[in-house]
């Protein structure tokens, strides 16, 4: 059964990537937030992928930009036209097709944010544009039934957003959202060099640092080491640093604690009787954030629930965001405000 009439897409709007879903084909684009704008023409140089080599490496009349920033748009016109860009290749030949396009948003976003999405999707060329919050989505994506009434926790860890939500009878029943993510992992290992090493490198290169050696947990993976390059700050010359993944633990320790506090938050705030089931389903963690090595773990072992992580953990919010557009009727009518 195709979920979609004719040219309906869903898309996971991240901070650090856009996921594009089509139900036959099923993940249909996997590319980076990132547009590169020529600054003397105001023309779009390259999107995504392309867009992302250029970070950092370009020259001084292009600019590579991430137009989102924390979970939501921080640059309405690049945000517009990256959209245009993933919507229309996604169409494909039939770009005189407006398709519905249904869109996920973190869950403690304004009414005004909300607005910016909604509207960047219409200027962008969607007939018709809804929203849907990133917990409800995530939980529809990793296969839990939130239309019963046993009570179910997700925790979503996107690039600019962690959205923990409990959710039973088709809705959020509490729920909690901080702007703490892959990204702010990212920024926390390069002040980390620069403080400890007084070597400056990029994200990009502290991304890569996180995927290698990486750990949430600091008994595991702490013999192993990577090397790093990036620019001595003493002496502004290129230089190479070895560094351990105890040491990469020691840098984002502060952004896991964050998330740490807000699971045990929402988890505070959740009915007794919805509790009862929480223990005994556990928590579901999805987004790439979640495949930090050993954050599973740690979870785990501080609320005190089983902890799982689904097998496409990163593509959850958009299979999600596809199965809603699907049952956009019977979404309509739902109580809650994750249908907006």
């Amino acid at each position: 059964m195709c979920f979609f009439k004719g040219e309906d897409i869903a898309v996971d709007l991240g901070t650090a990537s856009v996921l594009v879903y089509a139900s036959k084909e099923g993940i249909i684009l996997n590319e980076p937030s990132v547009v590169a704008i020529d600054n003397n023409t105001n023309r779009v140089i390259a999107v995504g992928t392309e867009a992302r080599e250029m970070l950092g490496r370009t020259p001084g009349n292009i600019v590579a930009i991430r137009p989102l920033r924390d979970g939501v748009i921080a640059e309405y016109d690049v945000t517009e036209k990256m959209l245009k860009y993933f919507i229309g290749k996604a169409v494909g030949k039939k770009k005189f097709v407006k398709p519905r396009v249904m869109i996920c948003i973190p869950s403690g976003v304004t009414s005004v944010e909300e607005r910016a999405v909604k509207q960047a999707a219409l200027a962008a060329g969607a007939k018709e544009a809804y929203l849907i919050e990133e917990p409800v989505a995530a939980a529809l994506g990793a296969g839990i039934d939130i239309s019963e009434p046993n009570g179910s926790i997700v925790v979503d860890i996107g690039g600019g957003t962690t959205d923990i939500a409990v959710l039973a009878l088709g809705g959020v029943v509490c729920s909690k959202s901080i702007r703490v993510g892959g990204d702010k992992f990212d920024e926390a290992i390069v002040r980390y060099i620069r403080r400890y090493y007084n070597l400056v490198i990029g994200e990009r290169t502290a991304e890569e640092l996180k995927k290698e050696i990486g750990s949430a947990y600091p008994t595991q993976l702490t013999q192993k080491t990577a090397e790093i390059k990036g620019r001595d700050l003493v002496t502004g010359l290129p230089k190479t640093v070895e560094i351990s993944a105890d040491k990469v633990n020691e840098a984002i320790t502060e952004q896991i604690e964050d998330i740490i506090a807000a699971i045990k938050e929402v988890l505070e705030k959740t009915p007794p009787e919805l509790a009862s089931d929480i223990m005994n389903r556990g928590i579901v963690m999805t987004g790439g954030g979640s495949l930090l090595h050993g954050l599973d773990t740690l979870v785990s072992e501080r609320t005190g629930l089983p902890t799982y992580i689904p097998e496409d953990a990163i593509s959850c919010v958009a299979i999600g965001t596809g199965l809603a557009l699907q049952n956009i009727d019977v979404l309509k009518g739902a109580k809650k405000h994750e249908l907006i």
